[in-house]
C-alpha cells in the first residue's frame, strides 16, 4: 500500500504555532454571553435531552459557533472558548448551556451503555478492577488517544488542586513525522490493529473491532488510536500476540508525541470550553492531585459529537463507529437494551 507523502494542511500544526492560530481561541464577548443567558431561559421549558439547536438560539454566538465547525473540519481541528463565568450559575444550569452550546456544533452521541450523553470527567474512587472504571473516572495520567466520536467536547466547572494539564497534538504532523523519519513504521501504523471491546460498552456483543490508526478514504485523512484497547484485544487468548514491528509501531508513534515541539500543554480554566477533531487531534491528561473538599474536586462535563460536515472514513471503520459516509451520525457506544 503507498503512503502519501508529507501532508499540508492546516491541520498539521507544532504546539508552539497552535496557540497562535485565529481558529484556535476564541474569548467571549458581552454579547455572546447575554445570548447564552438569554437562550438558557429559553430551553427551561423543555427536558435538557430534548434541548436542540432550535431551542438554544444564539443570534451573535451562533454565527462564531458556525464557523468553528468548519474550522474543526477544515482548519486547524482544535478550538478553545473562553472567558464563560461559570460561577454565576448552578451545575444544572452549566449542563443546559454547554448542552445548548453543543448543540451548534453536532449531535451528541451515547458515552455509555446507559446511554449518557453527558459525560462526568472527575475522580469517581473506582478500584482498578471495578468494571465501571474508566480512565476519566480517575486520577492518573491518561496518554495520547482520541475518542469514538467526530467531535469531543469539554466544559471545565472545576480544576484539581493541582495538575490535571491537558496535551493536544496534531495527528497529521504525527503522520508527517514518521514518515520521515521510519517509513516502515508508518506502513504497519495503516494496517488494521485489533481493538478490545471497552468494558463499559455492554451493548456492543462484538469483542473485537480492526480499524488502522492512519488512513486516507475518498482522500481524506483520518487518525484513530486507544493503545489501551489496543493492547487488551493482543493480550486476550483468543488472538495471537502482537508482532515485534507492530509493538515497535506503537511505541515510535507514542515517542514522537511525546516530544515538546509537537505538543500544545495548557490547562483548561472554569469557564472553558475545548473542542477537539477526533480524525485530526490526540489528546491526553496529566495525573492529578484533588481536594479533599468534594465541592471543589476537578469535574468537567464531556459530550461526543457526530458532525454534520464530517469526513468519509475507511469502511473499516463501520463496525465501531456504525457509518462511514461523510456527515453520517455516526460514533459512540450503543445503549444497552433495558438499560
Amino acid at each position: 500500500m503507498s503512503t502519501p507523502q508529507t501532508l499540508d494542511h492546516p491541520a498539521a500544526w507544532l504546539g508552539k504555532e497552535i496557540a497562535t492560530r485565529p481558529d484556535f481561541l476564541y474569548t467571549l464577548q458581552n454579547e455572546d454571553l447575554d445570548d447564552l443567558s438569554k437562550a438558557l431561559s429559553h430551553s427551561l421549558n423543555h427536558e435538557l435531552n430534548d434541548v436542540t439547536q432550535g431551542l438554544f438560539p444564539l443570534p451573535n454566538l451562533g454565527e462564531r459557533l458556525a464557523e468553528i465547525q468548519n474550522s474543526l473540519e477544515t482548519g486547524s481541528g482544535a478550538t478553545l472558548i473562553r472567558g464563560f463565568p461559570v460561577q454565576n450559575y448552578s451545575k444544572e444550569e452549566l449542563q443546559r448551556i454547554f448542552w445548548g452550546i453543543v448543540q451548534h456544533i453536532g449531535t451528541p452521541v451515547s458515552q455509555s451503555a446507559k446511554g449518557e450523553r453527558i459525560f462526568h470527567v472527575r475522580d469517581e474512587g473506582y478500584r482498578l478492577d471495578d468494571p465501571r472504571a474508566r480512565g476519566p473516572n480517575t486520577r492518573k495520567r491518561l496518554s495520547f488517544h482520541t475518542d469514538r466520536c467526530d467531535v469531543i467536547a469539554f466544559m471545565c466547572l472545576k480544576q484539581a488542586k493541582a495538575g490535571g494539564e491537558n496535551d493536544i497534538v496534531s495527528s497529521i504532523t504525527l503522520y508527517n513525522e514518521i514518515q520521515r523519519r521510519r517509513p516502515e513504521l508508518l506502513h504497519e501504523l495503516m494496517q488494521p490493529y485489533y481493538y478490545r471491546r471497552h468494558n463499559v460498552d455492554l451493548g456492543n456483543d462484538q469483542a473485537f473491532c480492526r480499524q488502522p490508526i492512519f488512513s486516507f478514504y475518498g482522500g481524506h485523512f483520518a487518525g484513530s488510536f486507544l493503545r489501551v484497547l489496543i493492547e487488551r484485544a493482543y493480550n486476550s487468548p483468543d488472538l495471537p500476540p502482537m508482532t515485534d514491528l507492530q509493538c515497535e509501531a506503537l511505541d515510535f508513534l507514542e515517542e514522537v508525541a511525546e516530544e515538546p515541539d509537537l505538543r500544545y500543554q495548557f490547562r483548561q480554566a472554569p469557564g472553558d470550553i475545548l473542542l477537539l477533531n477526533n480524525w485530526v487531534t490526540f489528546h491526553r491528561r496529566s495525573e492529578f492531585e484533588d481536594f479533599e473538599e468534594p465541592e471543589k474536586r476537578r469535574h468537567i462535563l464531556r459530550v461526543w459529537l457526530s458532525v454534520p460536515n464530517s469526513r468519509p472514513l475507511d469502511p473499516l471503520f463501520k463496525e465501531n463507529f456504525g457509518a462511514t459516509e461523510a456527515g453520517a451520525i455516526r460514533g459512540g457506544m450503543r445503549p444497552k437494551s433495558g438499560g
